[in-house]
């Protein structure tokens, strides 16, 4: 009888144990499944635009014709790579030949700015006339991205510290301009008219903030202080919250102007298009490293202007008008992380609906955004 009733306490145990069990297992499974994912996606990501074999390049063809590759394209392809280590995946192979790629392909062995575009010319890529030129956002996201390697693997196999306080400090010479002490569009940009036009995405404060302190340099400090003073103006501007995707800038104070329809690159250079639809990303990419409420401001304000939108749909004018009726990842993925970050529930649900379940395999800059933002 005792020995009954001991098997039956022993199963007892055994049953409120598996229960606990179960029921941590439950918890846990949320974040797995979300790591998981977003690991999922790097890595058809990866298969779909990765090439190379000892320097690994990000394609950005789209699947058709050469191949070319672009500092833009580095900069989100290593950034992705090491916030994929930080999920588990195992990328610091994949990230060290990114960066030997980087390296293969700066302007000289004594300028660390990365050639802004390599095409396929007789089997191998490379940069002839004015692809020789940098282009800021794509050394900023390279930059930043060594801090992060920095952090996760160390510098003593290979010295990330040293590259990224290299690169740096040639941005700072060659890329920031020294009136306004806001990015330039790149180290081309030498005339006053040329200075004086800043991509309204590359105003990534955090990195300018995660620059001043990993190099003690003051220098950054100003250009994050600058940043968030044309942040708060930009948002100022119009009812909807939204950047350009350039705007003319002249003097200490930050002096706002517009620029017309293809005076820069496209007819949406005074809209919301393909560069500014990164803003709304790379505010909450800083928000997430300095929870400022400049940024927060401005964020809250765009992203209440998309919580009235029954779809996110691709170009806004500055006054909120859609200029296309289509959806395009590259628009809802910025609008879904910081939906996410800013914890706009409904928001976040209705864009990641939106979005696709796989990555897009001949869409490169709509793809890698989604990668990079959902690895955020």
């Amino acid at each position: 009888m005792k020995q009954k009733k001991l098997w039956v306490s022993l199963l007892g145990l055994v049953i409120v144990a598996g229960v606990v069990v179960g029921l941590t297992n439950l918890k846990a499974q949320p974040a797995r499944a979300k790591t998981s994912q977003a690991v999922t996606l790097y890595n058809q990501w990866k298969k779909a635009y990765v090439g190379g074999k000892s320097q690994k390049y990000v394609k950005n063809n789209n699947g058709s014709g050469a191949t070319y590759v672009t500092s833009e394209g580095q900069g989100y392809g290593m950034l992705a790579t090491v916030l994929a280590a930080k999920k588990g995946a195992n990328t610091h192979t994949t990230y060290n030949q990114m960066y030997a790629y980087y390296r293969a392909h700066r302007i000289s062995s004594k300028d660390a700015l990365m050639t802004w575009r390599q095409a396929s010319r007789s089997g191998k890529l490379k940069s002839v006339g004015s692809e020789k030129n940098s282009a800021t956002d794509g050394d900023l996201d390279i930059a930043y991205s060594l801090i992060l390697a920095d952090k996760k693997w160390g510098s003593k196999k290979t010295n990330y510290k040293a590259a990224a306080k290299t690169l740096l400090k040639a941005i700072k010479k060659r890329e920031i301009n020294t009136t306004t002490y806001l990015p330039k569009m790149g180290n081309w940009a030498t005339s006053s008219y040329d200075k004086s036009k800043l991509r309204t995405s590359d105003l990534m404060t955090g990195y300018f903030k995660t620059f001043a302190s990993y190099t003690k340099d003051s220098t950054w400090t100003k250009v994050a202080k600058q940043s968030q003073v044309a942040v708060k103006k930009l948002s100022a501007r119009h009812k909807s919250g939204l950047f350009p995707d350039f705007i003319k800038v002249t003097g200490k104070s930050i002096k706002l102007s517009a620029f017309k329809a293809y005076q820069i690159e496209s007819a949406q250079d005074d809209e919301y298009g393909y560069n500014a639809c990164r803003v709304p990303w790379r505010l909450a990419q800083t928000y997430k490293i300095s929870k400022d409420s400049v940024t927060k401001n401005a964020l809250k304000k765009q992203l209440n202007f998309f919580n009235k939108r029954k779809k996110i749909t691709a170009v806004y004018t500055l006054t909120g008008r859609a200029v296309h009726s289509y959806t395009n990842t590259a628009f809802t993925a910025p609008v879904n992380f910081a939906a996410k970050t800013m914890k706009y529930t409904s928001l976040q649900k209705k864009t990641a609906k939106q979005l696709p379940k796989k990555i897009e395999k001949k869409n490169y800059f709509s793809a890698t955004l989604e990668v990079v933002t959902a690895l955020q």
